[in-house]
């Protein structure tokens, strides 16, 4: 039984995934990752399902990464970070290969894992109050298990613009960068992933998911050596001095050195 996510299903073959910590603002914990890996295995076997809508509970989408998964990273050794890092890696590709169209619901802020949450979804709707930012760099790390999937979102030249400085952006500039499909006001939030589901359940199911495969097939490759590399880069990132630095000035409550 899961604690950090769960599945509703309705009697259309619709299914919601949904972050469930929504008093941590939905942070990826070790076990929140875990439990979003077999989600997506769960629903990758149901052929009763033929959507499936990724949403959260609360005030956030999803924060990021878990402050003490963050702190046990901090004190770990590289093959336990690896591993860790690894566990991430994998559930995105999880979620991203869902042989079922994988509709975003993002009703709240987005930051670092978050982004890449919403990149592995097919469309993404977010609400035009909130906010968005790949804020790894801020505290001397990477974008790195995420990386793939934003990319092959936004595509290089967007990615460019919020990648690598951390800066903050709200739902309209998020449908400029390629992020979002469409920003909407709160209240109409719930009608637009409607009109995302609803033509779906005109469309065979099998030439769905061959289509899907076929379209990552021509897309952007995200191969197991492109995640595996991209493992390698967060692993060497916490071994530098800067994310050392970064995350132990973000624990003490303090500006690390790179911050005027």
């Amino acid at each position: 039984m899961a604690d950090t996510v769960s599945i509703e299903r309705d009697g259309r073959g619709v299914a919601t995934l949904w972050l469930d910590r929504a008093d941590k603002h939905n942070a990826l914990s070790a076990q929140m990752i875990r439990e979003l890996h077999e989600a997506a295995d769960e629903l990758t076997a149901d052929d009763g399902v033929r959507v499936v809508v990724l949403a959260a509970r609360g005030a956030s989408f999803c924060a990021g990464g878990d402050l003490g998964w963050m702190r046990e990273q901090f004190d770990a050794a590289p093959d336990v970070r690896a591993k860790e890092a690894g566990a991430l890696a994998w559930m995105l590709k999880a979620l991203n290969d869902l042989p079922k169209p994988l509709i975003g619901r993002v009703q709240g802020n987005a930051f670092g894992g978050g982004i890449g949450m919403m990149s592995v979804c097919d469309v993404a709707i977010g609400v035009d109050g909130a906010t968005f930012a790949l804020t790894e760099t801020r505290l001397g790390l990477i974008p790195a298990t995420i990386g793939p999937y934003v990319a092959a979102r936004m595509g290089e030249a967007r990615a460019r613009q919020v990648f690598m400085s951390g800066k903050r952006f709200k739902g309209p500039q998020a449908v400029e960068l390629g992020l979002l499909a469409r920003s909407v006001a709160a209240e109409d939030l719930d009608a637009a992933v409607e009109a995302e589901v609803a033509p779906y359940l005109e469309t065979a199911p099998g030439a769905v998911a061959r289509s899907k495969a076929l379209l990552r097939y021509l897309g952007p490759p995200i191969t197991d050596e492109i995640i595996e590399h991209s493992i390698g880069e967060l692993v060497a990132c916490w071994e530098g001095p800067e994310t050392r630095e970064g995350i132990a000035a973000f624990f003490d409550k303090r500006r690390p050195p790179w911050q005027s």
